[in-house]
């Protein structure tokens, strides 16, 4: 089952377990999909996989949003537990691999503990899946990669557009997804590209653009958010640009650990806090510090998890090899882990896998 917001490779990570149980007919006699993720599986909704060919598992890896549907229920009642098992007995189903973030692996680890607890023989591996990049223990998350490039080639295109248009003394504000982390608006670093002129840049009028130097401000939520020390920063990039481009995370919170422009009073079904806001926030304290700046602020919003003509090739391979490497410790008797990624010593960038424990 899928569970959360989709990554541009959740759906890989779908076809890595599909294909890789595909590869074990003398273990696993039916593969058993649940729609809408947990709820799907309480309410019994459950396709048949097994018959999908490998070119509709090659089309999958590539496929945006969930392609079994998803949710963000949180299981909290003892029944809701009791009714899982009923209906992974019902099904004779002893493999259960739950694709999503922190909730999800938390999740699964509740029915892991359940199932040793009544006696029940399942295996329960879970397959990272956040753009956030918050899961602990393994080094990245698959989805992170390809939302990071997506984001990156974002601000150089946006930064290449305000050059264009000529205007001074105009303040570009980005706000990017990534909750209480900031992997997501860090990676919007990567944008940056200089190119040297002839003379070095040194007569290169205000106006005048050599590469992209965007982001020039970048704020993180692991970073209390000052108001006099930004406009100072806006001040100062403006002395020197044309034009300056500001980055924010969603989860910023000011020094009073208030979230910028958000409203606290929704949250979701695990109670987090409803985020957005904080680039309109930034757009009027700037027009409100400053005379004769403009701003402008933008939202990438869904299509940083949606944007899968942008995914990482490297993102979606690490997202196909989760999902085989769950059936596999599956299938050599694992259970209550999950798999994560780690660097290999090798000078060359290369992943490894290995297993760690759902309650950690």
């Amino acid at each position: 089952a899928q569970s959360g917001g989709p990554t541009p490779v959740i759906n890989a990570s779908l076809a890595g377990v599909i294909a890789e149980a595909l590869n074990h007919e003398d273990e696993i006699v039916d593969i058993l999909g649940g729609l809408n993720g947990i709820q799907g599986i309480l309410h019994e909704q459950l396709i048949d996989l097994a018959s999908e060919t490998q070119q509709t598992l090659r089309n999958l890896e590539h496929t945006p949003g969930a392609a079994l549907g998803t949710c963000r229920y949180k299981v909290k009642k003892a029944e809701d537990f009791d009714r899982i098992l009923q209906v992974f007995e019902a099904h004779n189903i002893r493999y259960f691999h739950y694709i999503g973030g922190n909730d999800s692996q938390d999740t699964a680890a509740k029915i892991d503990a359940l199932a040793k607890e009544r006696g029940y023989e399942l295996r329960v591996i879970g397959v990272p899946k956040t753009i956030d990049n918050d899961l602990p223990l393994t080094d990245h998350c698959p989805g992170y990669g390809s939302v990071a490039k997506h984001i990156a080639l974002t601000v150089r295109e946006m930064s290449l557009d305000n050059a264009a248009m000529g205007q001074n003394d105009f303040v570009s504000i980005l706000e990017v997804m990534g909750r209480n982390a900031g992997w997501l608006a860090a990676s919007s670093v990567l944008a940056q590209r200089r190119e040297k002129s002839d003379d070095n840049g040194k007569n290169a009028s205000k106006n005048t653009h050599y590469g992209c130097t965007a982001p020039h401000i970048v704020l993180l939520p692991e970073v209390p958010f000052n108001a006099d020390n930004f406009v100072q920063r806006v001040q100062e990039v403006l002395k020197h640009n044309a034009h300056c481009f500001v980055v924010v995370s969603e989860g910023v919170q000011d020094e009073a650990g208030n979230y910028l422009g958000a409203d606290t009073s929704s949250t979701d079904a695990f109670g987090h806090a409803v985020l957005g806001g904080a680039g309109e926030y930034l757009r009027t304290l700037v027009e409100g510090r400053f005379d004769g700046v403009k701003a402008r602020a933008s939202k990438l919003g869904i299509s940083q998890r949606a944007a899968s003509h942008n995914s990482s090739k490297t993102d979606v391979e690490e997202a196909k090899l989760c999902g085989r490497e769950a059936v596999k410790a599956a299938i050599k008797g694992e259970s209550g882990k999950m798999v994560i990624l780690h660097r290999s010593t090798k000078e060359q960038y290369a992943v490894e896998t290995s297993l760690a424990p759902l309650t950690d």
